[in-house]
């Protein structure tokens, strides 16, 4: 029996994987749940899954979750994170909570020699050689659970000693697929929360409709699998049969492929280094008798590009742009900005935040910190009439 505390456990990523846990009983334990706001749900999970410990993030809920699991440790706040990523005998911490915040608890899992099932991209887009750095130095495994990273990782099983020649990220292409500036400038949040195959949380569907998502996801692979920028390509794939693709120098190319469902990847992440047997849906070739393939646009889906700028000068770069995206999507679904005022707002960003070419854990968290304010700032009205004439 494998023990297992999930961050972010009442998410999408987090609700799937207690799925999995409740088809495999005698195979998975949880020690630990943790959530941000859901305070109901956490609760029936808590019930159900009887876990060690419980954190709510949000101070406001703690009492009503203290009070309703009396037989259970209760604590709260964001550092309360850090005490479920470190109980002795949890043995993998997957981490499932969106955003920057993810950062911090994950490398206190890795310094406490805990195995990492990876659904937080945002931990090695803004501190990725800090990370990976760390998990090297203490032994443990980072296993992705992200679709597309879990196919290359996947494919690369068995390879250690086979050079990659590049990597191919698929994308869907998201529900603005082929629509030109024109049109994205009068979307609405309503339209971009409209995903063609998948199911998500709402940032990470506005990730996938602007093609940050991807742009995130190639940062996340330079680390994860030790790429330059120009061995990862990305390829627009509609029908998001084929998650990712490696081809070596060889020209020889493994695909990792199956029905988009978020639960694969999950229990190929919570098994590792095993595959266990699942009653998930299986692929049926003979219904999808067309699988196609297109180049991504950046020019119209400027945030790819301006993620491969970020990724590659390196430094800082990815944590600004990461940062000014988190409130750029946060101001879009607030109906404060337009679509395509979010990369202006990301660019002005990468432009203004003092770059770090070396930086600490503290310069990581500093730039994150400036980076929002500022951010912030530009998206009132007033400043983002500015933003056009470049008079920030």
């Amino acid at each position: 029996m494998k023990n297992i505390s999930i961050l972010g456990s009442t998410g999408s990523i987090g609700t799937q994987a207690l799925e999995v846990v409740r088809a495999n009983p005698t195979r998975y334990r949880v020690n630990a749940l943790t959530a941000q706001n859901n305070a109901t749900l956490l609760i029936e999970q808590a019930l159900e899954f009887k876990p060690e410990l419980v954190v709510i993030a949000c101070e406001d809920h703690y009492q009503t979750v203290k009070n309703a699991l009396p037989n259970t440790q209760v604590l709260c706040g964001e550092e309360a994170l850090l005490a479920a990523v470190q109980l002795p005998q949890t043995q993998l911490v997957l981490t499932a909570i969106m955003g920057s915040v993810g950062l911090k608890p994950t490398i206190a899992a890795i310094e406490a020699k805990k195995d990492i099932g990876l659904a937080n991209k945002e931990t090695l887009v803004v501190a990725g050689e800090l990370v990976m750095q760390l998990a090297k130095q203490n032994g443990v495994n980072i296993i992705p659970v992200d679709s597309e990273h879990s196919a290359i990782f996947q494919c690369l099983v068995g390879e250690a000693n086979n050079a990659i020649e590049k990597i191919m990220l698929t994308a869907s292409g998201g529900p603005f697929r082929g629509k030109d500036s024109a049109f994205l400038a009068h979307v609405t949040k309503a339209q971009a929360l409209k995903h063609p195959n998948w199911v998500m949380g709402a940032k990470i569907t506005i990730d996938s409709a602007s093609l940050m998502n991807k742009g995130l996801e190639a940062i996340e692979a330079k680390w994860l699998f030790g790429l330059a920028s120009d061995q990862i390509e990305v390829i627009v794939h509609p029908q998001s049969i084929i998650h990712s693709m490696v081809q070596f120098t060889d020209g020889s190319i493994k695909a990792q492929m199956g029905l988009p469902d978020m639960k694969l990847p999950i229990h190929y992440a919570l098994a590792y280094p095993h595959r266990m047997l699942s009653n998930f849906e299986r692929f049926n070739f003979l219904n999808y008798p067309e699988l196609t393939f297109a180049q991504a646009d950046t020019q119209t889906f400027r945030n790819l590009d301006l993620a491969y700028q970020a990724m590659e000068k390196g430094g800082n770069m990815p944590c600004i742009i990461n940062a000014a995206n988190e409130v750029v999507v946060d101001a879009f679904l607030k109906d404060h900005i337009g679509f395509l005022q979010m990369s202006d707002v990301i660019e002005a960003c990468m432009e203004s935040i003092g770059f770090i070419a070396h930086p600490t854990l503290n310069n990581y968290l500093e730039t994150d910190r400036q980076t929002r304010i500022f951010a912030g700032e530009l998206v009132t009205k007033q400043n983002l009439t500015n933003l056009k004439t470049k008079t920030y």
